[in-house]
């Protein structure tokens, strides 16, 4: 299984993880040198590791995340989530256009809830393979 997912991250790397997180280091960016969203700008970097090399991993609630993340989501949503949301849903369609992508158009679509809610969550490695989440 562990070889699947090398060889699924190294074709989602070529095909949209570079690009994927590009979008998600210039948020980071942004956050950072607004200085108040730095805690953003940690998620999101977060986030670009994860969209980096996504098989083999998932997102899970991290225990004890409470109203603090919540507020913060619903900030990141307004300034940030709602264009990577957006950026994942648009690299999805042509993916599903070929064979050889629908598997990468479905995990662009399974990281569209932590694009948008990525406070109060961690990503964690899994054992269970590409649809096993």
């Amino acid at each position: 299984m562990k070889v699947f997912n090398l060889l699924l991250n190294m074709l989602w790397l070529l095909f949209c993880g570079i690009w994927l997180s590009i979008g998600y280091l210039i948020a980071a960016l942004i956050c950072f040198i607004l200085i108040i969203t730095i805690p953003f700008g940690i998620a999101s970097l977060r986030i670009a590791g994860f969209v980096l090399w996504p098989f083999g991993r998932t997102a899970v609630e991290r225990p004890g995340a409470g109203t603090g993340s919540v507020v913060g989501n619903v900030i990141w949503v307004i300034f940030a989530g709602w264009w990577l949301a957006l950026e994942h849903l648009i690299t999805s369609i042509p993916l599903f256009l070929s064979i050889i992508g629908i598997p990468f158009g479905w995990a662009n679509l399974k990281l569209i809830p932590i694009s948008l809610m990525p406070l109060g969550r961690e990503i964690v490695r899994t054992d269970q393979g590409f649809g096993g989440r």
